[in-house]
């Protein structure tokens, strides 16, 4: 059985939903396999897909340059563009990311806790797969190799849905995780594609494929991550969007400030830990508006400030209620003097996503109570935003950032993609 859904127009004896109920029941089948596979065929698995990335970079970027075509012939914006578009140094760091997975601890078995009861019962605590995963998942191709790898080293099945926008991207790599499953003697049912642009593909998963899906992950836009979690049947890690704050603090020092703030917006703006909105504390604004605001016109990035803002550069356009609660994933920026640490605290709970927040101070105490009060996944003193990122944590790679607060937040790797279950050991004891 190809475990491709192929984007083909169904026969009279198959249509969408019977490929996608066979789909979901073989991959129920292989996450049994896979949550009993030794470390040693997991990893082998990971590795022998990157190098097969490799070997295949030129047919994965002619497949690529096929899907950006495509996208800019319909007037795609350049941010999603940027998002789609695979290099040899992209196509590289997939291959790097798989083999890192590869190198992390396995997940899989780990005892988190253990205690002994009065009565002698031993009771462990341990680490458990969660099970079949399905991942749906907008423009970036590099989430196909992402999202399957880490599913396999946790032990899941994964069911991967792409944007109609990288079928091909998406197809390409995902045949080399086919090929590295297949060498390591796991189920090629383990990472599956539904490659297709029918949506009926999306429905159909966030039901939850009869009983087969045991989470959603979206990885989106917030539309998308929208839809999933007002549909979907079965749990959703899932962020909707990622407003991200850059506070400037009175004790902040000027060149760090510009140096970090430069990268969290500017570096890639199309990701989801981008920097959207800056604020300035009034007690420095004298001194430090103007020259981060000019910096960031001068690095091609449009700003939109309020009234003392605008002041502080002629070439500030005025901020409107919405931008204060938008993701551009573009290089504009939202701008506005607030009244000290209070001021910030209160804007970043208002407008925020809970996604990712940076507080820029000397002030330790200060930067103390904005890590303690910023109710958001991942909060930052002193570095840049676009740290947000599995890979960054060390994780090897992630499958999103999570920004609800039920068993997985902020980047979700492979030890997120794990439950637990208990273990229980006798000696012929009885309940009274």
């Amino acid at each position: 059985m190809t475990q491709a859904l192929r984007n083909e127009a169904p026969t009279a004896d198959t249509t969408l939903s019977d490929s996608l109920a066979v789909l979901g029941r073989a991959a129920r089948a292989a996450a049994r396999a896979v949550a009993l596979a030794s470390t040693n065929a997991k990893n082998k698995a990971l590795r022998e897909a990157a190098c097969e990335i490799r070997r295949q970079s030129g047919a994965i970027l002619a497949a690529n340059a096929l899907d950006v075509a495509d996208a800019r012939a319909r007037g795609t914006a350049p941010s999603f563009l940027d998002r789609l578009t695979l290099d040899p140094s992209r196509v590289e760091a997939i291959a790097r990311g798989l083999e890192e997975i590869a190198g992390l601890p396995d997940p899989v078995g780990r005892v988190l806790a253990s205690f002994e009861r009065p009565n002698g019962l031993k009771i462990e605590r341990v680490s458990t797969p969660l099970g079949v995963i399905g991942v749906i998942y907008e423009s970036r191709p590099n989430v196909t190799a992402d999202a399957g790898a880490l599913c396999l080293k946790a032990g899941n099945a994964a069911i991967l849905r792409g944007g109609s926008e990288s079928l091909r991207s998406s197809a390409a790599i995902h045949a080399c995780l086919v090929a590295g499953l297949k060498s390591a003697g796991l189920p090629e049912a383990a990472i599956s594609l539904v490659a297709t642009a029918d949506r009926t593909a999306v429905g159909a998963m966030l039901a939850g494929l009869d009983g087969n899906i045991d989470v959603i992950v979206p990885r989106g836009g917030k539309n998308l991550v929208a839809r999933v979690q007002h549909e979907a049947r079965v749990p959703v890690f899932a962020h909707l969007e990622g407003i991200v704050h850059v506070f400037v603090h009175k004790d902040a020092d000027l060149d760090m400030a510009k140096r970090v703030l430069l990268n969290a917006k500017m570096r890639r703006t199309g990701i989801c830990g981008a920097a959207e909105t800056l604020l300035v504390d009034k007690a420095c604004a004298a001194t430090h508006l103007a020259p981060l605001v000019a910096m960031l016109i001068e690095a091609g990035c449009e700003v939109r400030g309020d009234a003392a803002t605008q002041a502080a550069d002629a070439r500030v356009r005025p901020a409107t209620e919405e931008d204060w609660r938008a993701e551009y994933l573009d290089a504009i920026i939202a701008a506005r003097v607030v009244d000290g640490l209070e001021g910030a605290i209160d804007h970043i709970e208002t407008y925020g996503s809970h996604h990712t927040d940076c507080i820029i101070t000397r002030d330790e105490n200060a930067a103390r109570r904005f890590m303690n009060e910023v109710d958001s996944a991942i909060v930052l003193h002193n570095a840049s935003t676009q740290f947000a990122d599995g890979g960054e944590f060390g994780f090897g790679a992630e499958i999103g950032i999570a920004t609800g607060r039920m068993h997985a937040r902020g980047p979700v790797g492979v030890e997120q993609l794990t439950s637990f279950k208990y273990r229980v050991y006798g000696d012929g004891q009885v309940r009274g």
